[in-house]
């Protein structure tokens, strides 16, 4: 029996996530495959290297630093997350990740990215969270209008959470059981879209993109509905916060990083034996 696991995006509220892996990590909790969006892919890759504390160390380290994410990054570049320095010279050089120990290990580990000429989600491998692999996960956090779409192969590619937030369905597919970690709380829906009329001036060129944003509160909301329905049968097992995050897309104050981190632990630590149970059965 397969299983696997499923990651939300939601930029710092990812910190929440980190949490979650880390006790998951300490207590050896294995999966065959992995699918992660945005921040869910950017954070969780670490969980196949096995880098217990990478996330929230380098964020302690880096937050409030304007060449790693700040709105004069985005004034310059166009990327509120400094492209080159997040994907590439803090992984490679500042904070090294573990891509032996990411090939190593057999679970898969897949990132979420949207089409920008077709709206479509793209569902890629990652094989080794080399050049190539960390421009996917990029692609994966890439917010339409705050940042750029990433060229790959002479397609560009947006935010996978434009497309598909939540890879509920695509992990059912894969794997039989499956365990998903959300950064928004139970009764959390989303409402409508404030940045639609800017949206619509800046996205002009990618009309198939538009599409995706114009519905993505209600196409949201109904995967929210789905998990509900899969986790009462038994179907899903979800990790959530307790209560909304409240943390900011920029936030640099270390007490807050540290405060969502530690309530993904303490969720974790919770709901550990549930956890093990649900994934033995």
């Amino acid at each position: 029996m397969k299983k696997g696991l499923i990651l939300e995006g939601g930029a710092m509220r990812g910190l929440f996530t980190a949490g979650v892996l880390d006790v998951l990590m300490e207590n050896q909790v294995k999966f065959d495959g992995a699918v992660g969006v945005s921040a869910g892919a950017a954070f969780g890759v670490n969980y196949k290297s096995g880098q217990v504390g990478r996330v929230l160390r380098y964020n302690l380290r880096f937050a409030g630093k304007p060449y790693f994410t700040s709105w004069k990054s985005w004034r310059h570049s166009g990327n509120l997350y400094h492209a080159n320095f997040c994907y590439h010279i803090l992984p490679d050089k500042l904070d090294k990740f573990d891509k032996k120990a990411f090939m190593a290990n057999p679970m898969e580990f897949w990132s979420v990215a949207t089409d920008a000429a077709t709206g479509k989600a793209n569902y890629h491998l990652l094989k080794d969270c080399g050049y190539a692999d960390c421009e996917w996960i990029r692609a994966s956090a890439s917010i339409p209008f705050f940042a750029h779409p990433v060229a790959i192969q002479g397609k560009l590619y947006f935010d996978g959470g434009v497309s598909d937030s939540i890879p509920v369905a695509f992990a059912e597919q894969r794997y039989d059981k499956n365990l998903l970690v959300t950064t928004q709380p139970k009764e959390y829906r989303k409402g409508k879209d404030k940045l639609w009329p800017i949206e619509k001036l800046v996205l002009h060129k990618y009309p198939a993109v538009l599409d995706k944003i114009k519905t993505r509160s209600e196409d949201y909301n109904r995967v929210l509905d789905k998990i509900d329905a899969d986790e009462k049968s038994g179907k899903l097992f979800v990790i959530r916060p307790p209560q909304p995050l409240s943390i900011g897309t920029l936030e640099n104050d270390q007490a807050e990083i540290k405060r969502v981190y530690q309530i993904g632990r303490k969720v974790a630590e919770e709901k550990l034996t549930a956890v093990e149970k649900y994934l033995e059965e």
